[in-house]
């Protein structure tokens, strides 16, 4: 069964401005997590239930917030929250 993707306004504000050549990277990792929503590292604290996933864009490491609803054992959506570089990602995702 395929996970339904659904998008954070803030992460479809990002993607916005993203090239096409970015958008077909960033694309590639949604579609990744999307197989296997396991790939990413779960947070753990305030940011419980959050995954993360690195990946290279623009020789640059980047990070893709994700969620798993309505949990983790039995997932049927993908809700896609944050994408950006290290600085301040974990700061932009708590607010």
């Amino acid at each position: 069964m395929a996970l339904a993707i659904l998008v954070s306004p803030s992460f479809a504000r990002v993607v916005k401005k993203l090239h096409s050549q970015g958008k077909a990277v960033l694309d590639a990792a949604v579609q990744a997590v999307a197989s296997d929503p396991t790939l990413g590292e779960e947070k753990r604290g305030d940011l419980s239930g959050v995954f993360v996933h690195k990946f290279k864009l623009n020789k640059q490491e980047t990070l893709l917030a994700y969620r798993l609803q309505p949990d983790k054992l039995a997932p049927e959506a993908l809700v896609l929250l944050a994408v950006g570089p290290h600085e301040n990602f974990y700061a932009q995702i708590m607010r």
